[in-house]
């Protein structure tokens, strides 16, 4: 490796050389901000004769002695494109602007010294060569084509076109004077004697300017050859990277995209800022070979990843449908398990009804657990590993059957804990995108004319007794009543509907809503079409009984719409596995195995659990194991000798508990631990059947 403090002139001036951006190069993505700020620094740079020097980082370059067949010597940007590009913009913005002032001298140099290498063939003229998307943007600009002209989209366009308007005559020799002053550390490669890859990685060590996806992917064609760059690229990333791309807001999903599928291998979910640590540990070797089976599975599973984040892409209404929910829900957390039930229904290993009862169930799930409001961070492990309890033979009972396993915040909430939680869980003061998911769904439940709701600005959320009610609510219900009702059902399910009048109702009373009919345009409930102001029709009052009435009314539909799974015992589907806290007494009993943190157990002993269990608990939470109550309990101490042990088991290198336990007292120990760590859920056993 070679660095050197370099002018960027001299650099660019240098003849017959190519600055090659890789494929593997993430897209030239400056903005308006970045290029002004550059801007901003040359002009100042170019103002003061006592500025001598203006450092602009760092270009890091392959340079591989290898020159085309014109003999262009080709220098491959691994780090420093963004800037490179710039300036090429701005030194184009410069030699346009010398052409329209009629300098043939200046507009001359500038072109031949800066933009083109004048002597090679028309191919290799560009003396920058980006990837395929930007090369055409940059001709087009070098042959004097503006940027109204160019069709598509380019930030190399954009940002010229900035440059266009931010330099004139009068401050064009200012310009000239502060890209003069422009230093950096020109850093060149020697690809057999450095290791470009674990130098790029360096360079980029803060994670501040690569995203997750833009590491791996120069991970992966960093290493090969020019043309196997170019072939990996189109056939395998450039399809992933689409793939993975929300279209709705064009932006691209590929670093969360291969987190989840890290995840599925892995069953460990990676923090978001590992996912490249991640991807390297799980796949150190990069040989051809490795490489293509990995990116063949990669691609194919994109391709339904693709649909989750675009339901839209999925040409079945029913599934687009339901994928829509589970997108405005936001249930990206089960992407892991279900791009692998897309893929079986894509393989026709399940049919059209299975894989629709699967998007049902998910929904069914998530949603129930919601109205309960259990925590939403137990819902990683849950789909981390469901795919693994899928039985061919039984494929979605299997799956219904794992989920109600779940006991504690893993639960799959019963209808009891649901009915009771809508009576008077406040539904109005939620997410609006839950909110419009659930009034969508009470509404249209076996509509076949089904009311758009999501995006519909003439229905909206209406209070049947209102928020700040008109002073003839409290004559008509009393004051205790009143009082009730506004203090415990305001925002519940049952004092909710739908409406196209919520302005005209507002705070009226509830026999004015009922009726309203002003210009015979029917604005009461009296008049509605909706399935939910239909009971409204029969009401002469609206106060707490009607209120408690409706909401068992929605209740029962809910449990409808999002149904508990029905699903008897399966042959060969393990049933046996249980929360360490629902577990029957371990006295006369064998282990099987467990299951601990998402981790299989192969222990048969309770002995040989509890002292995986504390190993693992003390390597994970020292400090707690030292100043808590568990020091006392377990009897931690550091002599194993010392005779304070009936029996020491040693926990690490230094640090040793009582083991002189029966099963019992050992399962005790095991969950106060857990319960003090906050991992109650943490801990599944499964015992011998008897």
């Amino acid at each position: 490796m070679k660095a050197n403090e370099t002018r960027v002139d001299k650099f660019l001036a240098t003849n017959e050389t190519t600055f090659a951006i890789p494929v593997y190069q993430r897209n030239y993505d400056w903005n308006l901000t970045q290029c002004r700020q550059l801007f901003h620094d040359i002009v100042a740079a170019g103002s003061q004769e006592e500025v001598n020097a203006h450092f602009i980082g760092s270009i890091v370059y392959v340079h591989d002695d290898v020159y085309s067949a014109s003999g262009i010597n080709e220098l491959i940007i691994i780090d420093g494109q963004q800037r490179l590009t710039t300036l090429t913009l701005l030194y184009i913005a410069l030699y346009r602007l010398a052409r329209k002032l009629d300098n043939k001298m200046l507009s001359s140099r500038i072109h031949k010294t800066f933009l083109i290498n004048e002597f090679a063939p028309e191919a290799e003229k560009l003396k920058l060569k980006p990837t395929d998307n930007n090369r055409e943007a940059l001709r087009h600009l070098l042959e004097e084509g503006t940027p109204e002209d160019f069709s598509g989209y380019s930030r190399i366009i954009e940002n010229f076109a900035f440059f266009r308007s931010a330099i004139t005559a009068e401050n064009m020799e200012t310009v000239q004077r502060g890209l003069a002053k422009l230093l950096f550390v020109d850093i060149s490669l020697d690809r057999q004697r450095d290791n470009p890859q674990r130098i790029f990685e360096s360079l980029n060590s803060t994670g501040l300017e690569l995203s997750q996806a833009d590491l791996i992917r120069n991970y992966i064609l960093m290493g090969l050859s020019r043309p196997e760059q170019e072939r990996i690229y189109k056939q395998y990333w450039e399809v992933i990277e689409n793939n993975a791309r929300e279209k709705n807001l064009n932006k691209t999903r590929i670093s969360e995209f291969i987190r989840d599928y890290l995840t599925l291998k892995n069953k460990e979910i990676p923090n978001k800022g590992d996912v490249y640590t991640t991807f390297k540990e799980k796949y150190p070797t990069t040989t051809l070979v490795v490489l293509e089976e990995v990116l063949a599975e990669l691609k194919s599973l994109s391709h339904f990843y693709k649909r989750l984040l675009n339901p839209a892409e999925e040409p079945d209404p029913q599934i687009a449908q339901q994928l829509n929910y589970i997108n405005r829900l936001e249930i990206n957390v089960a992407f892991p398990f279900l791009m692998k039930v897309y893929e079986d229904y894509s393989g026709g290993r399940i049919d059209r009804q299975a894989f629709l009862e699967v998007l049902l169930l998910v929904q069914s799930f998530t949603f129930r657990r919601f109205v309960l409001s259990l925590p939403t961070n137990a819902l990683n492990k849950i789909f981390m590993t469901l795919y693994d309890k899928v039985s061919p033979q039984n494929y979605l009972p299997s799956i219904q059957q794992s989920l109600l396993q779940r006991t504690g915040v893993q639960r799959f909430p019963r209808d009891v804990e649901i009915a009771n939680a809508l009576r008077e869980k406040d539904v109005y003061n939620i997410k609006a995108k839950n909110r419009t998911y659930l009034f969508e769904k009470l509404e249209n439940f076996q509509n076949k004319e089904a009311v758009r709701i999501e995006g519909n600005p003439d229905l909206t959320i209406e209070h049947i007794f209102p928020q700040n009610p008109d002073p003839r609510w409290k004559l008509e219900l009393g004051e205790e009543e009143y009082n009730f009702v506004k203090e415990n059902y305001l925002n519940t399910i049952g004092n909710l509907t739908l409406s196209g009048n919520n302005g005209k109702l507002g705070n009226k009373s509830f026999a004015e809503k009922k009726t309203m009919n002003v210009e015979e345009k029917e604005q009461g409930y009296g008049f509605s079409r909706l399935w939910l102001n239909r009971s409204l029709q029969e009401r002469d009052r609206w106060g707490r009984r009607e209120i408690e009435e409706r909401a068992k009314l929605l209740t029962k539909r809910f449990l409808k719409i999002w149904p508990l799974p029905e699903v008897a015992d399966l042959p060969g589907v393990d049933t046996g596995e249980i929360n360490i806290f629902e577990a029957e007494d371990p006295r006369h009993k064998k282990l099987e195995y467990a299951v601990f943190f998402n981790q299989k157990l192969n222990v048969t002993q309770v002995a040989r659990l509890y002292h995986e269990v504390f190993k693992k608990l003390f390597e994970l939470r020292p400090e707690t194991f030292l100043t808590s109550e568990l020091r006392t309990k377990l009897g931690l101490t550091k002599n194993g000798n010392s005779g304070a042990l009936r029996q020491a088991l040693p926990l690490g290198e230094s640090y040793f508990i009582e083991a002189n336990l029966d099963n019992v007292g050992k399962f005790e120990r095991i969950k106060q631990a857990l319960t003090l760590l906050g991992f109650e859920d943490e801990l599944l056993i499964k015992y011998v059947a008897s």
